[in-house]
Parts: C-alpha cells; structure tokens; sequence
C-alpha cells in the first residue's frame, strides 16, 4: 500500500496593504524639505530679535532652542505613514503601532481648522494605552478639497461595522454615505464629510465629534 503523498500546504496570503497617508515617498520628501525651511526661517526671526537685545550667544541659544523642537516635529510628519491592512491601522513613525478597528474601544470623528482648511479625520483610540491612530478623511478650502479614495474609504467602512464596543456601525454608516454621495456625483459642499466639517463651530483649532453626534448627524442624511 503506497503511503498518501504529501499535501503541500500554501502560505495564507497577506492582507491588502492600502495606503491612508504618506505612502509616496516624493511627496515626504518635499514635505520634509519645506518644513525643514520654515523651521531655519522661523528659528533664524527669533535668534534674530534676542541676538540684537542680548548678543551673538543669545540669539544663537534662543534659534537653538526654537529650531529643535520644530525640527522634531517636522520629522515625525515626514517619517509618517499610516495604512490598513484588512481591519488593522498600521501607523508607522520612529516605531510601529498596529490597531485593531474591530477591537478599537473609542472612536471620534475630529475636525480642525487651520487658516480656514478643515480636516475630518477618525481618531480612533486601541485598549492599550497610548495606542490611537488619526485618520483624514477628507481635507477642504473653501467649496473644494481632497478626499480619502473610495478604495480606503470602503475598506474602512468594512471594518469598522464589526466594531461593537465602540458603536463602529454609526461611523461605517458615515462612510458609506459619503462613497453614495459621490456615486451620485454630488458636489463637495453636498456630501456628509464636508457638511459634518462645515457643522463645526467656527474659532475652535480642533472639535471632536462623540459616537453619539455622529449618530444624530447620520440620522439626518438621505
């Protein structure tokens, strides 16, 4: 009696990786250059001023102390990529966090305002502690802007219904309405991320939107 061969077993194939922010290394680079200019520019005004008010070493210790800071933050945007793998962010900085959508506790729509540009972004907050993920949505001037791609938008919407801990079906139910609104062709000002950006009080950097908000804005879409 001949022995049964041998069943060659194939490695489960990896998740589709899609790329939420910072996925084009061109785009870092020119972002990282253009920080990098505003920070000698910045750091040079105030090294500037202390160094006529109390000297060279002055103002060479007031730049130093502006500039490493800002530099510090203009790497960390620079390095950061953020994507999804099946229901899992993936945020990537100077090290890698993974957070789980179905299993996030909380999660917040955030919109601020920066020099009259509104990002909506998903702030979405893991059980371990210090472990949250912003995610931009959308990103809107005046009647325009740029959105996340149907895509990612879809993806997220998949995952996030599973969520029941954090009541993620009101945030999919958002998504989805936003992918049917530009099924539509609807105009920007037309669509739920760029109404619920314009539902924002005005004066605030940041406002976050609660489970409980976004469900009474859904409610009142189409």
């Amino acid at each position: 009696m001949n022995d049964p061969e041998p069943v060659e077993r194939k490695p489960a194939p990896e998740p589709e990786r899609i790329a939420l922010h910072g996925d084009n290394p061109a785009a870092r680079r020119r972002r990282g250059l253009s920080g990098l200019v505003g920070v000698v520019l910045f750091a040079a005004a105030f090294g500037g001023i202390a160094g006529l008010i109390g000297g060279q070493v002055a103002g060479l210790v007031v730049a130093g102390v502006v500039a490493l800071p800002l530099l510090y933050l203009v790497s960390f945007n620079a390095r950061r990529q953020l994507w999804l793998e099946g229901r899992t962010v993936v945020v990537r900085t100077w090290r890698t966090r993974r957070i789980d959508l179905v299993a996030a506790q909380r999660i917040d729509v955030l919109v601020t305002d920066v020099r009259g540009t509104r990002t909506v972004s998903l702030l979405v907050n893991a059980r371990q502690r210090g472990q949250t993920a912003k995610i931009d949505l959308a990103l809107y001037a005046g009647t325009g802007g740029r959105e996340l791609g149907i895509l990612a938008l879809r993806r997220l919407a998949d995952a996030l219904v599973n969520n029941i801990e954090a009541n993620g079906m009101v945030f999919s139910e958002l998504l989805v309405a936003q992918l049917r609104s530009e099924a539509r062709g609807d105009a920007a000002p037309d669509r739920p991320l760029y109404r619920l950006a314009s539902a924002a009080p005005s004066g605030k950097f940041a406002q976050r939107f609660t489970m409980d908000a976004v469900s009474r804005f859904v409610a009142t879409l189409e």
